[in-house]
């Protein structure tokens, strides 16, 4: 059986405020090695907050965060942050790319955060780059590249420094249906390749059943996706 990389145990969080809102529920799931698993649900169920949570963003308000078997709930900011930037990678609906840095630049960043050289991050970087089909845009800015080409870049940032696991959060929701196609098995792709797990928020039900575990979120609830 695949190792555990990640436990979420009666995960609940709740917001303040005139009368309060619940948005999960006694959340349990479960995510190992080399697995991929995608949530869906509808605008609004929390399937963001989820994501957020179980990648040490925000903390719930109740239940347990296990990652490789620790629980690292009560963590301190410093090294919950340490943990995301080491262990986990990102890629949002928008690529929040540094607009002032080239595509190579961006790619590179990660590796220069951990102290690698530039000229080892560059050289990197450009490999997965021109592996993605954009070794020609390396040096292009954001604002030169496509919305595609700009996801192809945040994904290459994601898994530059081989995460343990990769969060995506509707990574192909602002794309036209070519270019959101190509992101989806493109993404699939190097999680498989490279051995990495991923928990992918989406509300697109195609792209959501290339998981190997695929979950509904519905009235505060994680429920496996039944067809």
């Amino acid at each position: 059986m695949n190792s555990e990389v990640l436990r979420l145990e009666n995960i609940c969080k709740s917001f303040s405020g005139p009368g309060g809102v619940d948005v999960l529920k006694d959340i349990n799931l479960t995510l190992h090695k080399g697995e991929s698993i995608s949530v869906q649900g509808k605008s609004g169920s929390g399937k963001s907050t989820l994501l957020y949570i179980a990648s040490l963003i925000e903390k719930p308000t109740s239940g347990s965060v296990f990652y490789s078997g620790t629980d690292v709930t009560g963590f301190s900011d410093s090294r919950l942050s340490s943990l995301r930037r080491n262990k986990m990678g990102f890629v949002f609906q928008h690529s929040l790319l540094l607009e002032d840095f080239s595509a190579l630049e961006n790619t590179a960043l990660p590796l220069m955060n951990r102290g690698v050289k530039k000229r080892s991050a560059f050289e990197k970087a450009s490999m997965l780059l021109d592996h993605l089909g954009l070794g020609e845009r390396l040096h292009h800015r954001p604002a030169e590249l496509s919305g595609g080409e700009r996801q192809r870049t945040a994904i290459a940032r994601a898994v530059i420094t081989s995460p343990d696991i990769i969060f995506a959060d509707e990574p192909t929701g602002s794309l036209d249906e070519e270019s959101a196609s190509m992101i989806e098995d493109l993404l699939f792709s190097l999680v498989h390749d490279n051995g990495l797990s991923m928990i992918l928020v989406t509300h697109n039900p195609q792209f959501a059943i290339k998981a190997e575990h695929h979950y509904m979120l519905t009235h505060k609830e994680l429920m496996p996706y039944e067809e």
